[in-house]
């Protein structure tokens, strides 16, 4: 590193990051900070605990920094190779340009992939906790495959009548998660027994095996890497505000994880979460256990409230995503008959898919994770090595050289490793097999 580099990159002028940072107010940064956060935290966090409960508390932590590092330097290679263009460039441009275009199918693959089996995810989990509120709300007895069914078809209504009324009502959801986790999670991360998250109590000397399968869980739950394009056209070719945001809003994802986490081990044992792995790990079961330990009804309802809210605006964020991916793909206009074909095209795959095996939730999030690990975790790295070999000067450039690049391709290798030897059953998991 040289006396012009700091942690994250520098400018042309070799101006530092961190000057950047210091420049800027909370306020010029906090709409793209929340737009950060905003993307990262939502369902997948419900699969961490039960993911994480092999490792526990210690590796957890670990492996969240590890992969914090990870996407927080994809993000900023992204935006290293994005200030090369004009606003409102996006992958399609990039992967096409550095890499050629079998290299930009091959990423349109991978990020529609993940597009579906996140869907599918939320259908499931959504199912789950749907079914699990109805129960402890009125009693009345729901089959997850049947709320899962309600739960898309409802969605997919509000997806079809415009993007403006799913922007509105993913508004007003996002506050109501966040009040929800405060009130409910916060409390339950206060109440947590060290005792519980005390490693060596749970086994500490058998729980470093399970950080490999975990690893892909992860990279899917810090998965903000799209924003930087909206944030370079949001904010200009500015890298002081928008690295801002990508370092702020992930270190508040990486918060939020802890208290998460924090609340669930600090209230369930070990062998609790066993219990959970081996039954399918499905969101619904997991809420409904740690609300039990809680042994509040009001603390209860909370939590369900927050789980319901997080897969809600999951679910409507990536099926908008998706939408307008295939609204464009197939140039679709956007009349009520057009976004009628779209809708079938984004919903009806994964709505089958959850028909037919309604308890995958956590086998999609993993899924997701080796997309991610392929698209995220190794693309960019190739992109940022073989732009830096032209001779365009760069606004902007990420901290290390070529060294970090090729540290993240080598992380982006493990990770893909990772879930495809624990799909083989070659890596052990949990409660599932081991």
């Amino acid at each position: 590193m040289n006396s012009n580099e700091l942690p994250f990159g520098r400018d042309s002028n070799g101006q530092s990051s961190q000057a950047g940072l210091a420049i800027d107010t909370p306020q010029s940064v906090l709409g793209g900070t929340m737009i950060v956060t905003g993307t990262a935290v939502g369902a997948g966090m419900l699969s961490l605990p039960t993911i994480s409960s092999g490792m526990w508390f210690t590796w957890s932590i670990a492996t969240m920094l590890l992969t914090w590092f990870c996407m927080l330097h994809v993000s900023l290679f992204i935006l290293e190779i994005n200030l090369k263009y004009k606003v409102g460039a996006s992958f399609d441009t990039f992967v096409t340009d550095i890499l050629g275009p079998k290299w930009n199918l091959l990423n349109g693959i991978l990020i529609t992939f993940i597009f579906y089996i996140l869907l599918y995810a939320y259908i499931s989990g959504g199912g789950s906790i749907v079914s699990h509120t109805i129960q402890n709300s009125i009693g009345v007895s729901f089959s997850p495959t049947m709320a899962g069914m309600v739960f898309s078809l409802c969605l997919a209504f509000v997806v079809w009548l415009s993007t403006k009324t799913v922007d509105r009502l993913v508004t007003v959801l996002l506050v109501g998660m966040a009040i929800s986790f405060l009130l409910s999670v916060g409390d339950l991360a206060l109440s947590a027994s060290f005792s519980h998250l005390d490693s060596q109590a749970n086994g500490a000397s058998q729980q470093f095996i399970f950080v490999f399968a975990a690893l892909p869980f992860y990279l899917t739950s810090f998965g903000f890497q799209t924003t930087v394009p909206s944030l370079v056209k949001y904010y200009g070719k500015n890298p002081h505000k928008v690295r801002a945001c990508l370092i702020w809003g992930s270190l508040l994802v990486f918060v939020i994880y802890l208290v998460w986490l924090t609340a669930a081990f600090g209230n369930l044992s070990r062998l609790e979460f066993y219990g959970i792995a081996s039954e399918g790990g499905n969101a619904g079961l997991l809420v409904s256990t740690i609300a039990r330990a809680g042994d509040s009804e009001l603390l209860s309802k909370l939590l369900d409230l927050f789980a319901n809210l997080a897969i809600v605006t999951s679910f409507l964020g990536v099926s908008l995503g998706l939408f307008d991916y295939i609204a464009d793909k197939f140039k679709m206009s956007d009349s009520p008959f057009d976004r009628l074909k779209t809708s079938f095209i984004t919903f009806l795959p994964p709505t089958i898919a959850g028909l037919v095996y309604p308890d995958g939730f956590i086998y999609a999030i993993g899924f997701a994770g080796l997309a991610l690990a392929l698209s995220a975790c190794i693309i960019p790295p190739l992109m940022i090595i073989k732009s830096r070999k032209s001779e365009d000067v760069s606004v902007y450039r990420v901290w290390g050289g070529n060294r970090v690049a090729y540290f993240i391709l080598m992380l982006g290798i493990i990770y893909a490793s990772c879930h495809i030897f624990s799909f083989l059953e070659l890596l052990p998991v949990y409660g599932i097999h081991e």
